[in-house]
């Protein structure tokens, strides 16, 4: 092989080279943003779902309200109905 069949292989090489990284560069740059955006929708569906742990928080609280408040008509219609006998 001259010198010149050793520069053209080398320069192959070179580009082959160049093209498996480019390639990978941007694999790994589309990788990077698929995470980036996944990421997002975690803290979005973290957000939402804190949102929605305090909605069912205060029905709760409303629910434990209105319940005690059922109780004590409930007593107190009791206290009534044995006055009454």
């Amino acid at each position: 092989m001259t010198g010149e069949d050793w520069a053209g292989v080398v320069g192959a090489g070179g580009v082959f080279l160049l093209l498996i990284v480019v390639v990978w560069q941007v694999a790994a740059t589309w990788r990077a943003r698929m995470l980036a955006a996944r990421e997002e929708q975690y803290r979005r569906l973290a957000a939402k779902y804190a949102e929605l742990l305090e909605d069912n928080v205060e029905l709760h609280r409303r629910t434990l309200e209105e319940l005690t408040q059922a109780r004590a008509s409930i007593v107190s219609m009791e206290k009534m109905m044995r006055s009454i006998e």
